[in-house]
């Protein structure tokens, strides 16, 4: 029996932890499939322990002792289009290397399936194997192959042999999700809170797995190899159940790229929830096409729990979907914002700004778009060229910051034509303003309720981090009125 710890470093996702700390999803699957072959896994959570540092990790390695340390690319609250951790989770691993350079090390995830090679042969030698793809079924013929060898057996892996990559090939995908669960006995479910009001104890929670859409800024596609599987409606209710009655869950964020694809399967799921009447408040991304598709299911998304309603707008003309191969259009997008608004559901919806043809004048068109669809949240992702997306092979001659760990979503990475990555810095906070000068006072007007108590607490906790990010530009954001913050 190996011991295995799984590592979370700190690095900063810029906007995701502002409103609340997420469990580390894909880490609680991974450690499962370690524990039911017959290892022994822990998990330090460094990303959202209070006062979380490497040297947190450092002390975990010497007190634990293990034979393998893991870590993973991802970002929580989508599954797989991170890249901003790739720096600190070489870092994580180097230092494990550095308690005791006989621990072999892991590193898995979207980036590593795809940059292997150059993660092998980092200047750091932090990194022994990658995992390539999903690695549920990957790791424990890996644990094997570490005893007994040889290591070309095990699918899904890359590795350094006499200075030569080997790459095998990539392992089947799992067919019967239900089949795997995470590890949630090994999380400290103390850390992971919703901070938006009413607060709680946060979970996240897969219904299905990949994406077939073609968006050219996203890796699903890529990482999940273009398939679309989900998990029967009924193991997803008992999980569910699982986390409200055991660990004392709230709020669950659904960070399915798709959960709705098909529409039955979605019904029947939303249901069950329904029926079940676990009072669990549900947080969710989908496709505004689905929205408008849902028309006469929006009652059961709002009776099963849906409170919050992410929709990638990602632009205001056709012409910038098209070019995003985003897959919808404009009138959708304002539709599905509409509609789930006319059902008490809060609107999420991102505006992508920094495109190589933006200008001021196309910044003042988003803001303008952004304003005229009126969500109740907006947020303005810079377009960020994952280096394994269609994206960063068009728009390599633009691309100015190869520093991983600037990928996050909100640092500039593409230069515009007409720009400089200075002046899209000042854009994104000029569309925070914007926007967020109008939606505050409108909020303010809401009657009293859950809606305005949960947005009034939302726009304080993304003021206050947003505030922090623009004010070495001078950028003044929103106040807050004094009396706004208590929620009346």
């Amino acid at each position: 029996m190996s011991k295995v710890l799984f590592v979370v470093p700190p690095y900063s996702s810029w906007g995701v932890e502002a409103i609340g700390t997420w469990p580390p999803l894909q880490i609680a699957y991974l450690a499962a499939a370690i524990e039911q072959s017959g290892h022994e896994a822990r998990i330090c959570d460094a990303m959202n322990t209070e006062g979380g540092t490497f040297e947190t990790i450092r002390a975990a390695v010497a007190d634990y002792c293990p034979d393998v340390v893991v870590a993973y690319d991802y970002l929580p609250v989508t599954g797989a289009i991170s890249t901003a951790v790739v720096p600190a989770a070489l870092k994580a691993l180097a230092l494990a290397k550095t308690v005791n350079p006989a621990i072999t090390t892991f590193l898995g995830g979207p980036f590593p399936t795809f940059k292997y090679h150059e993660l092998l042969r980092d200047p750091s030698g932090a990194v022994d194997i990658v995992l390539r793809g999903e690695a549920e079924a990957t790791l424990p013929e890996l644990m094997a192959a570490l005893q007994n060898g040889p290591l070309d057996a095990v699918q899904g892996i890359a590795f350094l042999r006499d200075d030569t990559v080997i790459a095998t090939e990539l392992h089947p995908h799992i067919m019967d999700l239900d089949s795997i669960k995470p590890a949630w006995h090994l999380l400290d479910w103390d850390l992971y809170r919703y901070r938006i009001d009413p607060p709680g104890r946060m979970a996240s929670v897969l219904t299905s797995r990949g994406c077939m859409m073609g968006c050219s800024f996203c890796s699903h596609r890529a990482f999940w190899r273009g398939d679309w599987r989900a998990r029967t409606p009924e193991d997803v209710i008992e999980e569910v159940r699982l986390l409200v009655e055991r660990y004392g869950v709230e709020s669950i964020t659904l960070i399915d790229p798709y959960p709705t694809n098909d529409r039955a399967r979605w019904e029947h799921l939303l249901d069950l929830f329904i029926e079940a009447k676990l009072g669990v408040r549900l947080l969710m991304e989908t496709r505004a096409e689905d929205i408008v598709r849902d028309e006469d299911l929006l009652p059961k998304y709002r009776e099963a729990g849906v409170v919050h309603l992410y929709i990638g707008a990602e632009a205001g003309t056709d012409e910038l979907l098209a070019a995003l191969n985003k897959g919808n259009d404009v009138a959708a997008i304002a539709k599905a914002i509409r509609l789930a608004r006319e059902h008490d559901i809060v609107t999420e919806a991102s505006f992508i700004i920094g495109h190589p043809t933006e200008t001021w004048a196309s910044i003042d068109k988003t803001i303008a778009v952004a304003k005229r669809m009126n969500p109740d949240i907006a947020v303005f992702p810079v377009l960020t060229p994952m280096p394994f997306t269609p994206l960063f092979e068009e728009m390599k001659d633009r691309i100015r910051v190869f520093d991983y760990s600037k990928y996050n979503l909100s640092t500039p990475i593409i230069e515009p034509h007409a720009m400089t990555l200075e002046e899209v810095t000042i854009a994104l906070g000029r569309c925070y303003m914007e926007f967020y000068a109008t939606k505050i006072p409108e909020i303010q007007a809401l009657p009293d309720g859950f809606k305005r108590r949960y947005l009034l607490s939302a726009c304080k906790e993304m003021m206050a981090a947003y505030g922090k990010h623009f004010s070495h530009l001078g950028a003044k954001m929103p106040k807050m009125h004094p009396h706004m913050a208590g929620h009346p």
